[in-house]
């Protein structure tokens, strides 16, 4: 049985990792871990898939289903679950927390209290419930996306936001020190597919009423919650960012 590492181990490998590929993270990560997976959504994520298939080791990937997302993303997870020939764990929130939520605050509430409310029912509990069957899960957060709340993240962490006082959650950010032209130029060398909204003008893509395109030269976090201060934006899945 593969042994989970310590914090003090995960300290270690962050510094020994912190300049390696993104392809050997990903390797590190998943000999490290029985019960891991990759969290999927965006185009990020979608490299971070392509390149555990090249290594030719067992992989489990999930994805939150909100109920609010834009037909193009529904698409855009089946292309890849066809592409790659494998299963998607698809996680949804509690029906009876949205519903409650809704006849309480209505369907746009978040435009005038602010996304995290929303975010927390429909994102935030279905991710805790996930994550509490792992011992560590891969995202695709680079440091670039966003200034004020991911220029500093590790390529591995403890995860603060979500571990528990009988478990430590390890986190693995394999493409932290990548930019977004890389994630780029690695999809279109790779053929691999992509959310077709990017065609658009979006480039951070979330829910279907709290993202919108952005013009030229505008960072890809100002088509999420636009209407809201611009240094914190983050759902609650990596709450751990804001300081």
């Amino acid at each position: 049985m593969t042994q989970i590492p310590t914090t003090d181990l995960i300290t270690a490998q962050a510094l020994e990792y912190q300049d390696q590929s993104a392809q050997a993270i990903m390797a590190l990560a998943l000999s490290q871990h029985q019960d891991i997976a990759i969290s999927f959504s965006g185009a990020e994520d979608v490299v971070l898939i392509d390149i555990a298939s090249q290594l030719g080791k067992p992989f489990r990937v999930f994805s939150l289903d909100t109920g609010r997302l834009h037909p193009e993303t529904y698409q855009f997870i089946e292309q890849v679950r066809q592409h790659y020939k494998i299963d998607i764990e698809i996680c949804f929130p509690e029906s009876e927390a949205v519903q409650t939520f809704v006849q309480e605050k209505g369907l746009f509430s978040f435009f005038k209290d602010g996304h995290q409310e929303c975010c927390g029912v429909r994102k935030v509990q279905p991710l805790r419930k996930k994550l509490s069957t792992l011992d560590a899960w891969i995202t695709g957060q680079r440091k670039d996306q966003s200034p004020g709340t991911r220029n500093s993240i590790p390529v591995i962490q403890t995860d603060d936001g979500f571990s528990t006082p009988n478990k430590t959650l390890i986190k693995y950010n394999p493409l932290a020190n990548w930019s977004s032209a890389e994630v780029w130029s690695y999809i279109r060398m790779m053929e691999i597919p992509y959310n077709k909204l990017h065609e658009r003008g979006y480039i951070s893509i979330g829910c279907e009423p709290c993202t919108r395109a952005v013009l030229p030269q505008q960072h890809e976090r100002e088509g999420r919650w636009w209407w809201e201060e611009a240094t914190h934006k983050e759902c609650g899945l990596h709450a751990g960012n804001l300081k």
